[in-house]
């Protein structure tokens, strides 16, 4: 690729494509949105530190509905048993780091 100057029918193309992007409002408007959206506020998730009976509610649960699922092999509550696993998962992870901390 050649770090020169465009030769000059392309750059009156490029110059023409700029200038038709420029007068879209549409586009102007959703580039502007899109710059003030700001990132997740992770803090939250990061600082949560559960409790004994919590992580093993939620463990509970998701054993009981992963043997549901196996058995009656329901889709719902297959998708039940995906949305509490990463939960619990997580959950446990967080109060595992909170016991090896101190």
């Amino acid at each position: 690729m050649s770090t020169s100057r465009l030769p000059d029918h392309e750059q009156r193309i490029l110059n023409e494509i700029e200038r038709a992007l420029s007068r879209d409002r549409r586009l102007a408007r959703r580039l502007r949105s899109q710059r003030r959206r700001r990132r997740p506020d992770l803090s939250r998730v990061v600082s949560y530190v559960p409790r004994v009976w919590t992580v093993v509610v939620l463990l509970t649960v998701a054993l009981g509905l992963m043997v549901a699922g196996i058995v009656t092999s329901e889709p719902v509550v297959i998708w039940a048993f995906a949305a509490v696993w990463p939960v619990a998962l997580f959950s446990g992870f967080r109060l595992l780091c909170r016991w090896t901390e101190s």
